[in-house]
């Protein structure tokens, strides 16, 4: 289990994760579809069928989903950007592309596939329509996602980030003013108008009569305008770090101790006076496994005195790691993705140093200083 959710299996290589959010989500579009839009649109159907027809097209809506972020990820693959997994949660589906593209066709491309191919899937549910008109619960649910694919298509290339026609507006700005900044600059406030314009939409509709629907639609607003902005600053931040390398803001000095001290002797003789949340470990003089404060607290109190610190550290082996070569952004991006706070770095097999989040963080102040 992944701390973003749940691996429910692999396809192309890539890992499917469910987001948690994904339950409450395919649960609420289950029950409205059951309750309120098919048996308002058609009379006369069983409980069951309601339930099961609703029940299906969630399910085959988050199945579109799917396909329509594979579809980013096989381009991406295509261009030799690495992809490590797709998940799904509240708004759909987002793919983990380890790399920005390096080219603006690269980006026009990954980012249009993703709404070609829900424009092909609603092609394709609307011709199955006639051969599913002989069972009427199997038409509307065939119906409805031929619908809901395009509306997903049309939707998604709305010019702004973090959607996918906000990625082709900065492949066209990219390529006309070969600036990747300032085409991240367009498409971010682009994104963020249309965010405002949605929760202004939704607040409008909130108060017309139409509550539910309203808050979901400035709701939408809101995640698209934070979405935006956060991208923004993460491409300024990325900009601010420029080609600087892991070495530039690792720390060297890290703090070591023996795998076999006690707990209480890790605390009180390296961590407090280090002031420090983490301590290598070493055998003689090769490093073994890091240990964590957050280790340390999983075993009870009374027990730090006859607990080694070897037996709550994690092998080296097993830990992510980087290298002093590595450009900072990436490093901080991989720490980001794999959920820790501290990566070592190797040379030549040998632990150099280690990078945490608060030396990157340090290190973003210096060069805002220095820049300003």
């Amino acid at each position: 289990m992944s701390p973003r959710g749940i691996p429910i299996g692999r396809v192309f290589g890539i890992t499917i994760d469910l987001d948690y959010s994904w339950f409450l989500i395919m649960g609420l579009i289950a029950w409205a579809l059951a309750v309120g839009y098919y048996p308002t649109e058609f009379k006369g159907w069983s409980l069951g069928e309601y339930w099961l027809v609703g029940s299906a097209t969630a399910l085959l809506l988050f199945a579109s989903v799917l396909v329509h972020e594979l579809a980013h990820s096989l381009v991406a693959r295509h261009y030799g950007l690495a992809v490590k997994r797709i998940t799904l949660f509240l708004f759909g589906g987002v793919a983990q592309i380890a790399a920005e593209p390096t080219s603006p066709m690269q980006e026009l491309w990954i980012a249009a596939v993703g709404p070609i191919v829900s424009l092909a899937l609603g092609g394709i549910f609307w011709l199955l329509k006639p051969l599913a008109a002989g069972w009427q619960p199997l038409f509307a649910l065939v119906e409805y996602l031929a619908t809901l694919n395009i509306i997903l298509a049309l939707f998604n290339l709305l010019p702004g980030f973090p959607l996918d026609g906000g990625r082709v507006l900065r492949a066209i700005v990219w390529r006309v003013s070969n600036d990747y900044l300032r085409a991240t600059t367009a498409a971010s406030v682009t994104g963020r108008f249309f965010g405002f314009l949605l929760i202004f939409l939704g607040v409008w509709q909130a108060l017309s009569a139409n509550l539910i629907g309203g808050m979901w639609i400035a709701f939408i607003g809101w995640f698209l305008e934070s979405a935006a902005g956060s991208q923004l600053q993460q491409e300024m931040l990325k900009h601010l770090m420029g080609g600087h390398k892991v070495r530039d803001a690792m720390d060297r000095s890290f703090v070591t101790a023996p795998s076999h001290v006690s707990l209480q002797d890790l605390v009180e003789m390296y961590m407090l006076p280090s002031n420090v949340g983490y301590v290598m470990l070493a055998t003689g003089d090769t490093a073994v496994g890091l240990a964590t404060l957050s280790g340390v607290q999983e075993v009870p109190r009374e027990e730090w005195a006859i607990t080694p610190a070897r037996s709550i550290m994690v092998p080296l082996e097993k830990l992510e790691t980087t290298d002093p070569n590595t450009v900072l952004w990436s490093a901080f991006e991989k720490m980001g993705h794999d959920g820790v706070n501290e990566l070592p770095v190797l040379e030549g097999g040998q632990v150099v140093g280690v990078l945490t989040r608060e030396d990157v963080v340090h290190y973003l102040s210096l060069l805002k200083t220095l820049a300003a």
